[in-house]
């Protein structure tokens, strides 16, 4: 519960203290970090009876003077600024002012400045600078996470932008459980050198007091990867609940938009899907696909047990027990109609895109050797009219990712191959995939055959067979953690940043992906946590990616990359 308990204390403490009707005054990002911790049921509860944008509050002149103002803001220039206008003009009997990360000395001077009719009551800093959307994972919703991926003699301004979101992020999360980490980075990663540097800087230099927090047991472990170590995960299709919907639908912010699929309700076209607010989600987020059926045809036969008890009423009594559950039968005709929604909808992906041919062949490349019968495969999908454009670009890049030493001839005939089968893709997307995150740019051991422990692991696994061929892929991240808990996270692959050395084995592990983790990434450091290993594992990173998510910022940055006269 650990990060999502963090935000939803922060949202309490500025809610509850305040008496009377309250408007919340959010921006574009702070919505994201309160909506996913709480609902709006539960902020009527505490008298919050209109929310609004900072920007949009600007717009209008009405005044509202008996609703006391709650502002919960990021302390950017734009929204000191939009303060700045709205306390010369104040149009509501309070203002309350709450910053999800740390003010600077000339912010807090101009907030004085234009509060000439005192209506700040107060102004606090409440470290909720991410978006919790699972209890161990976070993202901070970066637009621009494409930035990550350009090369360093580019460096345009909004790569220094990306840099000090990811650290304003980190440091809130370490804040927000009251601890200063020794952190590490990928050594093969400008990007997250430089973002561990300055995480650094932040915490033992420039505001080393306010992370001071006098504890005595092993510092936690803050370790700064790149995505483009592991560019397989986020190519592949998922068969586990969560990670299923968000690459066949899409998540934002545990939210579900189902509005494209067809004639549904109105209060069905946007769903939530929160572990913290679906028993049912929460039970079986990570379950497969095929065993998702099944619980899901329990839950409707749950359902209509319940639905023909209430046809059965007799007496006065029965009314009243009827009208005292409703709400619950309200809420549990909801969410069966809202699961049975979307594995319909699934399941009808899956068959148009001819999904559990493609993906076998994908769990091959990521997973098992043999570039004959792996090529052979591959031709015959990208020749396959079933096979969406899209699955063929994916296809083509885990190819090239697992043999682009071993078979240039036949990686050159699958290039022209795409590019005729699937115009819309441009040629040298799969080029620029390999320039980013080839055999040559990684650290870690993707394929398990460097690593002598790893080729062992491999040959156990192959004899002993898998139990299903769909979800025999484990992302990189699942060895990074089994490293870390076993103590073999090789100092000259993951250096230390100063002179800060793990002392012992840390009881808590914040994992930061520069560009983006996955919900099977998520998946695995849920179930790692679960397992008891006496290390708890946070996972975090700039945005949450699916294969549609990772190709667009991949196509974005060759875009930059291209047009950047200094590119060599």
């Amino acid at each position: 519960m650990v990060l999502v308990s963090a935000a939803r204390e922060y949202v309490n403490r500025m809610l509850q203290d305040i008496s009377g009707m309250k408007v919340l005054i959010l921006d574009s990002q702070t919505v994201s970090i309160v909506s996913v911790v709480y609902s709006q049921s539960e902020l009527l509860q505490k008298e919050v009876f209109l929310v609004e944008l900072v920007d949009s509050i600007s717009k209008s002149k009405e005044s509202m003077s008996h609703l006391k103002a709650v502002y919960f803001l990021r302390p950017t220039l734009e929204n000191i600024q939009h303060l700045r206008r709205q306390l010369a003009n104040p149009r509501f009997g309070e203002s309350h002012l709450f910053f999800s990360n740390m003010l600077k000395d000339t912010q807090i001077h101009i907030l004085a400045d234009s509060d000439e009719q005192e209506v700040v009551q107060q102004v606090q800093e409440y470290y909720a600078d991410f978006v919790a959307i699972d209890p161990y994972h976070f993202t901070l919703n970066i637009p621009s996470n494409h930035m990550y991926m350009l090369p360093a003699v580019v460096d345009p301004p909004g790569l220094q932008q990306l840099c000090d979101r990811i650290v304003d992020g980190i440091s809130a999360v370490f804040l927000a459980l009251k601890r200063r980490p020794v952190i590490r980075y990928q050594r093969t990663s400008d990007i997250a050198k430089r973002i561990a540097q300055e995480t650094s800087k932040l915490m033992y230099q420039q505001e080393s007091g306010l992370f001071d927090f006098r504890r005595t047991e092993i510092s936690p472990l803050l370790l700064i990867v790149d995505r483009r170590d592991d560019p397989v995960t986020p190519l592949l299709n998922q068969w586990t609940y969560q990670a299923m919907v968000h690459e066949l639908v899409g998540i934002h912010d545990n939210k579900v938009d189902l509005s494209s699929t067809g004639k549904l309700p109105k209060d069905q076209q946007e769903v939530v899907l929160s572990s913290e607010q679906d028993a049912f989600f929460k039970a079986n987020m990570y379950e497969n696909f095929g065993d998702i059926g099944m619980s899901i045809k329990r839950m409707v036969d749950d359902f209509q047990q319940v639905a023909k008890s209430n046809q059965n009423i007799q007496t006065i009594e029965d009314m009243a027990k009827f009208v005292d559950s409703y709400p619950e039968y309200r809420k549990m005709h909801g969410n069966v109609s809202k699961h049975v929604t979307l594995v319909t909808e699934m399941s009808k992906i899956v068959e148009e895109r001819k999904l559990m041919l493609v993906s076998e062949r994908e769990q091959d490349l990521a997973c098992n050797g043999g570039q004959v019968a792996a090529f052979e495969a591959v031709t015959n999908l990208l020749s396959n009219e079933s096979v969406s454009d899209i699955d063929r670009l994916r296809l083509v890049m885990l190819y090239a990712l697992r043999y682009e030493k071993e078979s240039p001839v036949q990686l050159m005939q699958l290039f022209n191959k795409l590019a005729s089968r699937s115009p819309k893709y441009k040629t040298g997307l799969v080029q620029f995939l390999l320039k980013q995150a080839g055999v040559d740019k990684r650290t870690g051991d993707l394929y398990g055959n460097r690593d002598l422990l790893n080729i062992a692991r491999n040959m156990a696994r192959g004899l002993k067979g898998v139990e299903n061929v769909y979800t025999q892929h484990q992302p990189l991240l699942f060895q990074t953690m089994e490293s870390i808990i076993k103590g073999r996270l090789r100092d000259v692959d993951y250096p230390f940043v100063g002179n800060h050395f793990q002392q012992g084995r840390p009881q808590d592990v914040v994992i930061f992906v520069v560009g983006g983790t996955t919900y099977e990434e998520s998946r695995s450091v849920a179930l790692q946590n679960a397992s008891n290993s006496g290390i708890r594992f946070i996972l975090g990173g700039s945005v949450v990616l699916n294969s549609k998510r990772f190709l667009k910022d991949l196509e974005e940055a060759q875009r930059i990359a291209k047009s950047s006269t200094n590119v060599v």
